[in-house]
């Protein structure tokens, strides 16, 4: 939007033609985000406080989660109300990929908010019942992936990328669909299940969503992905602005979500972020690389998986409690412990991602 203004305004005075370079749009939409963030926060987390929407606590969690109980939750309205408004305010809206992109992170956080208000307002314990939850998240992820299919312009656009070599990838077709998808509905549970301790899931997200947003930026830039041998796609570029303003909102959501947490995201944040990181990776032709980067992610839904499988086939446990922050926790180690220790993996995953720039 005020990218329009300052077209106009160049007319009169040059110096507004600044405001068209997407890296300094990026900067703004990042520092937009985060101080909405910071102004929105304390009104947001004072009236979920008033209305009473906390956080219950299973009784079979760790006994040191118990203090949580009543923490004011579904703060991710605060993080998708700034992603939103820095997004429209500084990306170029006439830009495709921007609007799938918000599509998928409203509708995910749509699901979220009906599932949050179920269980915390009208106090109905079981909330949006699986199949429901995964039947609308389907439908939304459905549209933005034949929608994604129906707009690609070349071979490169339905092929899976491998990274690390150059040039070798699978071509996909049709099958396309599927793989948005799966990254889609998959990074948005397991953003869901990683958010169990207090700051954990935001920040690698964070990490996450800013490194996007370079691989957005070179792979939309003809110069910079003929240089460093990835596909070019018109139009991704934009796409830094929108994990620009994902990184600004995290960090400013972090600030009130940190240990001691004075809010938690809910269902509305989680499941809107993964499901953003996902379509993400998909429009950039990144998701194997998504999978390397979001690795705490991915370990912590493959734990889930293995957890239940082998309960339901032995009778055994193969961990403490699952997802896997919660082993951690009850084999002794602090909740502090356990989120910086997941950070830090993720700084290491985040560099072993954008390392597949240059290793081919």
């Amino acid at each position: 939007m005020l990218l329009y203004l300052s077209e106009y305004l160049t007319q009169f005075e040059s110096g507004f033609n600044v405001f068209s370079y997407l890296t300094l749009r990026a900067i703004l939409g990042a520092l937009t985000a985060l101080i909405l963030s910071f102004i929105i926060g304390p009104r947001m987390i004072a009236k979920l406080s008033l209305s009473q929407v906390g956080q219950p606590v299973r009784e079979l969690g760790p006994p040191t989660h118990l203090p949580k109980a009543g923490t004011p939750t579904m703060g991710g309205a605060l993080i998708l109300t700034a992603i939103v408004v820095s997004t429209v305010l500084w990306a170029n809206l006439e830009n495709r990929f921007i609007w799938i992109v918000l599509f998928v992170t409203l509708a995910f956080g749509a699901i979220g908010y009906v599932d949050d208000y179920k269980k915390l307002v009208l106090q109905d314990p079981a909330g949006l019942s699986a199949g429901k939850k995964l039947f609308w998240q389907s439908i939304a992820a459905i549209i933005a992936a034949v929608s994604l299919y129906l707009l690609a312009v070349d071979p490169v656009s339905t092929s899976l990328l491998i990274p690390y070599f150059k040039d070798l990838a699978l071509p996909l077709g049709v099958l396309q669909i599927a793989v948005t998808y799966l990254f889609i509905v998959g990074f948005s549970n397991a953003v869901n299940l990683t958010d169990g301790l207090d700051g954990l899931a935001i920040m690698p997200t964070v990490l996450v969503g800013g490194a996007l947003g370079v691989f957005a930026y070179l792979t939309g830039n003809v110069n910079f992905s003929e240089y460093l041998s990835i596909p070019y796609v018109a139009g991704t570029g934009e796409i830094l602005v929108f994990c620009s303003a994902l990184a600004g909102a995290g960090l400013g959501f972090l600030w009130f979500n940190t240990y001691p947490a004075q809010v938690f995201m809910g269902d509305i944040g989680a499941l809107s972020l993964g499901a953003a990181l996902g379509i993400v990776a998909v429009i950039v032709r990144q998701e194997i690389v998504l999978a390397i980067m979001g690795g705490v992610f991915v370990v912590e839904t493959v734990s889930v998986i293995i957890q239940v499988v082998s309960f339901k086939l032995t009778g055994r446990r193969v961990f403490r409690m699952a997802p896997l922050h919660h082993h951690f926790e009850l084999k002794g180690w602090a909740e502090p412990k356990v989120i910086v220790r997941f950070w830090i993996i993720t700084v290491i995953l985040v560099l072993i991602g954008l390392a597949s720039l240059k290793i081919r």
